[in-house]
C-alpha cells in the first residue's frame, strides 16, 4: 500500500487518520496487517490496537496476523492477541484486539495503553460509532449503547499516534455523523457529507466494481421468490379484525401493503418455501463438489459450500432451525445445522465451527453473523429479513461473495442469494447488478459509492400490529451473472491464534501441576491434607514471580520447561510465612518422615 509506505518513509507525516472505504468482502481485514507490519518495522508506531464491534470478530483479527501467506508476502512475524480488560493486554506481542464494549467498560485502561506506546489504532466498522449526543437523552437502547461506545472511544482515538478507520458502509441508517470523521458544514435539505479533503485525512477507496475487476470478490446470482400473503389488520381474533389480502410481494411499485405483506411472508408458509429453495440449492452444490472431489459417503472436506440463513427475529430463527433439522435425519440435523443468536449460550462456538470446520454446513442467525463474518465457504444465503437498508443488505450479501480457496476454480464458484421479490429489494438488486456490469443503469437521484452509499430507510419491526395469517410462494426467477475470472492460489491453513495458544499452555501447566501433586501424594513425598494442587500452584507462582493467568506466551513456555526439570515439592519452603499454608509449613518443620507414615 503506497500510502503506508509513504508514512513509513516519513513522506506523509501530516497524515493522522487513514479512512479505508472498502466494499464488503473486499479484504479490508488485511489493511491493519499491512499497516502494522510496515509502520512497526519503520519505527513509526510501537503497537497496534484493533477494536471490533463484536466479540466473534476478535479471533478473525488474530487470524489475519497469523495467516502464513501474508506473513510470507509481507515478511512479517507480528502477532496480536484477543484481549479482555486485563493488565498488560498485549502480553509482549505486537498488540491486541478488543471490542467497543470492552473499551466502554474500561476506557482508562485502553487510553493508558495508547499513551504508553505509540499506537496504531484500528477502528473496525467505524460506522457503528455515531457522534455522541447529550448523555441521558431519550433514545432507544441500541442507540444509547452506540453513544456510550463513542464517548469511550473518543479519548482512545485522541491518544493514538495514527488511526486507521475501516468500513464498507460509510453511512449510518439513522443519518447521524460518524465519530472521528470530518464533514462539510451542514446545508439545508442535505444530509452529512464527508470532507475527503480535510487536513490530516487520507482516503483509500475500493469499490465493488474494482473488487470484481481484480477478482477479489464473487459476483452475486439472485434468486427472487415472489409470493402472496394475508393478515389481520389491527387485531388478533378472526372476525374482530378485517382480513387483508392476499397481496403480492412483487407488485412492481412500493405500496402500503408491501411492508405488512413482507412481514407476514417471513413468518408463514412463504418463509418455508424460500428456505426450501436455499436448502436444496446448497444440497445440490455440495453433492456436485463431493463428486468432483471423489469423496466417499460420510467423508468430510473443506470447500463444499455452506448456507447462511438470516432471519427477521429470534423466534423466527428458532423456527427456521427446527424446519431445517426436520428435513434431515436426526443425527445429521443436530450436527449440520447450528443457531447463532445473542440469546444462545454457545453462539460464539457455533460461529467458530461454521467458519473453521467442515461442519456445520448451515448457520441460522438474525444479525450476529451478517457483518464481518469471514467464512469463505458460504455459497448460499437465505435472506429472510425485512431490513432494506442498502448498507445492511450489502454486508449480508458479502458473506457469500468471498472467494473460497478450497472451493475449486473461480469459474466454478458463485454467490447465490435467495430473497423475497419485493420492490424495495428489487431496487437494491438493480443497483448492485449495475455495479457488476449486468444491468441497465437505473435513474438515480444521487450517485452511490463505497464512501457515500445510498441509504434506504426501513424499520425492522411489527408494521402496525398486524397478525400474520398465511402466505405462499408463487414463482422463482434468477438473475445469473457468470464472469470469467482466473483461479486463485490455494491458501495454506493459518496457525493457531495467540489467545488459543495461551489457553492451551495454561491448560498444560495446570495438568502438569496436578500430575506432580498426585504423584507426590501417592509416593508420600509430602504430608497429606488440604488441596496439594492449590499449594503447588502457589509454589509455582512464587518461584516464577508471576501467576500463569498474567504470563506472556514465552513465559508460559518457560514455565512448562521449568516444570519438566524440577519438582514443586522441593520448593515448598517458598510458602513459609504465608498463613494460608501454615499447616504444611509446620509439618515440614516437624521433620515429617514418609517412612513413619508408611509404617502405621
Amino acid at each position: 500500500m503506497a500510502l503506508v509506505a509513504a508514512i513509513a518513509a516519513g513522506e506523509a507525516e501530516t497524515v493522522a487518520t487513514i479512512l479505508a472505504a472498502v466494499t464488503p468482502g473486499g479484504g479490508k481485514s488485511l489493511l491493519p496487517v499491512i499497516a502494522a507490519s510496515r509502520l512497526i518495522a519503520a519505527g513509526r508506531v510501537e503497537r497496534v490496537v484493533w477494536v471490533v464491534p463484536r466479540d466473534s470478530l476478535r479471533l478473525q483479527a488474530e487470524e489475519a496476523f497469523a495467516d502464513p501467506l501474508w506473513r510470507s508476502a509481507l515478511g512479517h512475524n507480528l502477532s496480536v492477541r484477543a484481549a479482555d480488560n486485563e493488565r498488560d493486554p498485549a502480553r509482549g506481542l505486537a498488540g491486541y484486539v478488543t471490542t467497543y464494549q470492552a473499551v466502554a467498560a474500561a476506557p482508562d485502561l485502553h487510553r493508558a495503553e495508547a499513551r504508553r506506546h505509540r499506537t496504531l489504532l484500528v477502528v473496525d466498522e467505524v460506522h457503528h460509532l455515531p457522534v455522541p449526543g447529550r448523555p441521558g437523552a431519550d433514545e432507544p437502547s441500541d442507540e444509547a449503547e452506540a453513544g456510550a461506545w463513542s464517548r469511550a472511544m473518543l479519548p482512545l482515538m485522541e491518544a493514538a499516534a495514527l488511526k486507521l478507520f475501516l468500513s464498507g458502509t460509510l453511512e449510518r441508517a439513522d443519518g447521524r455523523r460518524i465519530l472521528g470523521l470530518p464533514y462539510h458544514p451542514p446545508a439545508p435539505g442535505r444530509g452529512p457529507e464527508l470532507d475527503l479533503d480535510a487536513p490530516g485525512l487520507a482516503v483509500i477507496g475500493y469499490s465493488r466494481s474494482q473488487a470484481l475487476a481484480e477478482r477479489a470478490v464473487l459476483p452475486v446470482t439472485f434468486g427472487a421468490l415472489d409470493g402472496e400473503a394475508s393478515w389481520l389488520e389491527g387485531g388478533r381474533i378472526a372476525g374482530e379484525a378485517p382480513r387483508v389480502g392476499p397481496h403480492r410481494l412483487g407488485a412492481g411499485a412500493v405500496r402500503t401493503t408491501t411492508r405488512p405483506a413482507l412481514f407476514t411472508a417471513l413468518r408463514t408458509g412463504f418463509a418455508r418455501d424460500l428456505l426450501g429453495e436455499a436448502f436444496h440449492a446448497t444440497r445440490r452444490l455440495r453433492a456436485r463438489r463431493r463428486e468432483d472431489l471423489g469423496l466417499a459417503p460420510g467423508e468430510t472436506a473443506r470447500g463444499l459450500g455452506k448456507l447462511l440463513v438470516v432471519a427477521p427475529d429470534q423466534p423466527s430463527a428458532r423456527g427456521y432451525l427446527a424446519t431445517l433439522r426436520g428435513w434431515m435425519p436426526a443425527g445429521q440435523g443436530m450436527r449440520d445445522v447450528r443457531l447463532a443468536t445473542s440469546s444462545e449460550g454457545d453462539a460464539h462456538a457455533a460461529l467458530a465451527a461454521f467458519r473453521l470446520t467442515p461442519e456445520p454446513a448451515i448457520l441460522v442467525t438474525v444479525a450476529m453473523a451478517y457483518e464481518g463474518l469471514d467464512a469463505p465457504e458460504v455459497a448460499v444465503v437465505a435472506a429472510l429479513t425485512h431490513i432494506r437498508s442498502r448498507p445492511w443488505l450489502e454486508q449480508m450479501l458479502a458473506r457469500a461473495t468471498r472467494v473460497d480457496p478450497h472451493g475449486g476454480p473461480y469459474d466454478g464458484q458463485r454467490a447465490l442469494v435467495f430473497h423475497p421479490d419485493d420492490p424495495l429489494f428489487a431496487r437494491f438488486r438493480a443497483e448492485l447488478e449495475t455495479e457488476q456490469g449486468s444491468g441497465t443503469k437505473p435513474r438515480r437521484e444521487r450517485p452511490a459509492s463505497a464512501v457515500v452509499p445510498e441509504r434506504t430507510r426501513w424499520r425492522d419491526e411489527d408494521p402496525g400490529g398486524i397478525t400474520p395469517l398465511e402466505s405462499n410462494a408463487i414463482g422463482l426467477r434468477y438473475a445469473l451473472l457468470r464472469p470469467r475470472l482466473p483461479e486463485p492460489a490455494a491458501a495454506a491453513p493459518a496457525p493457531e491464534p495467540p489467545s488459543l495458544t495461551e489457553r492451551t499452555l495454561r491448560q498444560r501447566l495446570a495438568a502438569a501441576v496436578a500430575a506432580q501433586a498426585v504423584e507426590d501424594e501417592a509416593g508420600l513425598r509430602v504430608p497429606r491434607g488440604g488441596n496439594l494442587a492449590h499449594r503447588y500452584n502457589a509454589v509455582l507462582k512464587r518461584v516464577l514471580g508471576k501467576g500463569r493467568a498474567t504470563m506472556t506466551l514465552p513465559e508460559l513456555e518457560a514455565a512448562l520447561a521449568w516444570l519438566e526439570r524440577n519438582r514443586l515439592c522441593d520448593h515448598l519452603h517458598c510458602l513459609d510465612g504465608d498463613a494460608r499454608y501454615a499447616w504444611s509449613a509446620r509439618q515440614r518443620r516437624g521433620r515429617w518422615q514418609p517412612e513413619r507414615v508408611a509404617g502405621r
